[in-house]
């Protein structure tokens, strides 16, 4: 058993999510992904056809209408963006993702090559300053809005600066345009207007685009849980069948040995565990084949901390003690269901099998939230499991010889086959089906903690769970 960092008092947490919260989390997680998380290539790509862009269009104005230019601060202008772009390219490779902070740079870095270049061929009076629009909108798509934002306040404030303070606008000599400042003045609030109008739209879009695919990205995570957990139950239902001849016959010649056997028989404590843990299985496969007796319209109610004693009373034995602890004062109510029975009794179970010496169960609850913490003296989740704990067929039960070599103090390691990796998939699947959810760590002192936390309401509320969600 083990799992992340939890507070001291678990009770104290109020950031617990039910499943669907659990499965918006994740919703969330992927939507800030892709935003602020674009490749160098992309920018470099753009970069340079801006660059023959504006090639073009110097060559073009200067050599083939005759407008007089100054040609080479305008090439230096354009060959500062072509250098940039080789210099990124030789530093790192195209599939470099950028943070959101650098690709802020360097579309602040475009912004600023334009105005430079804008400043040589006229202000804002030149057509070609609406390419300001280019980089807010390719920060409205693919970066966050702080860095948006910024990006809006510097092309306002190259925009206002370009409409006081520019070159002459390149014409034929002696016959250029006088634009009257009434007619700059609307140049100025329409590049403003245009430069935010089109970010605030591309923003939107974008976000919407994001949204969807983070909830289908949602949808065919929780969809396949479901799959997985079904193929199990089709699995548990072809177990529960097929192991019930062998555990039969288990039980059937521990028993004629029980009987047949002296009283003083050195093996006769073993044989009478091998018959109990035998009707035990059998029980347990009973109750998988006859899910229809479990169902909500027959669930009853049960104090937290019966509850719990409940479900750790088949666990309790050999040399591992299990503590259920609770706080002063009336314990709620809980709605006594498979869910909540098996999801917990894994937990338990796990920490039972990892444990030393104890297994410390201790219900807690405040206005906000009602929790279980579940805690053993084991070794703890292994630094490579913790990370992908919950997910299914990940498994730190090595076989027995693995449990052997380890230093487990006075107890020798639980049976010794190496588990199927699915014990806190499945119960943290089904605490989840109540509104809950669940967290594992290691304790700073040793051994592990898992935590199951509901919303209050959730699984003690006035309807089960399954009727109140």
């Amino acid at each position: 058993m083990t799992a992340t960092e939890i507070p001291k008092d678990p009770a104290d947490r109020h950031d617990t999510p039910s499943a669907p919260g659990a499965y918006r989390a994740a919703g969330e997680g992927m939507l800030a992904g892709p935003r602020g998380r674009v490749r160098l290539g992309t920018l470099n790509n753009l970069r340079w056809l801006g660059v023959a862009g504006q090639s073009a269009a110097v060559f073009v104005v200067h050599f083939g209408l005759g407008f007089p230019l100054p040609l080479i601060a305008c090439t230096i202008a354009i060959l500062m963006g072509a250098a940039l772009n080789i210099v990124l390219s030789v530093m790192w490779p195209a599939q470099r993702r950028l943070t959101g902070r650098e690709a802020t740079l360097l579309l602040i870095y475009d912004i600023v090559q334009l105005a430079a270049l804008l400043y040589l061929t006229g202000g804002i009076a030149n057509p070609f300053a609406l390419m300001f629009i280019a980089p807010v909108v390719i920060s409205a798509t693919i970066l966050d809005l702080g860095n948006t934002l910024l990006l809006g306040g510097v092309s306002f404030a190259v925009i206002s600066a370009l409409a006081v303070f520019h070159r002459p606008l390149p014409w034929t000599e002696g016959d250029a345009p006088a634009l009257p400042p009434l007619y700059l003045g609307g140049i100025w609030i329409s590049l403003v207007l245009g430069v935010g109008f089109t970010a605030i739209y591309a923003w939107r879009i974008a976000s919407e685009a994001a949204r969807l695919s983070a909830a289908f990205s949602a949808a065919q995570f929780a969809l396949a849980r479901e799959h997985r957990l079904a193929a199990l139950g089709a699995l548990s239902a072809a177990a529960a069948h097929e192991l019930g001849t062998p555990l039969g016959t288990i039980a059937l010649v521990s028993r004629e040995l029980e009987r047949e056997l002296p009283a003083d028989f050195e093996h006769a404590n073993d044989i009478r565990l091998l018959r109990s843990e035998a009707d035990r299985c059998r029980a347990i496969l009973a109750r998988l084949g006859r899910p229809e007796e479990a169902v909500l319209g027959t669930a009853e109610r049960m104090p937290l901390g019966a509850l719990l004693d409940h479900v750790a009373s088949p666990h309790r034995g050999l040399d591992i003690a299990i503590a259920i602890e609770t706080q002063a004062g009336p314990a709620p109510k809980i709605w006594v269901l498979p869910e909540i029975l098996h999801g917990l009794g894994n937990v338990i179970e796990n920490a039972a099998d990892f444990a030393r010496a104890r297994v410390a169960v201790r219900a807690f609850w405040n206005d906000r939230v009602l929790g279980v913490e579940i805690a053993d003296d084991g070794p703890g989740f292994a630094p490579g499991i913790i990370e992908r704990i919950g997910d299914p067929y990940v498994t730190s039960r090595p076989g027995r010889d693995a449990l052997a070599e380890t230093e487990r103090g006075p107890r020798e390691p639980y049976a010794g086959q190496e588990g199927m990796g699915l014990g806190f998939f499945i119960a943290r699947t089904l605490i989840e089906q109540t509104g809950g959810a669940l967290e594992a760590v290691n304790r700073p002192d040793g051994g592990a903690a898992v935590t199951a936390i509901w919303p209050r309401g959730a699984i003690d509320g006035a309807q089960p769970p399954s009727q109140a969600f």
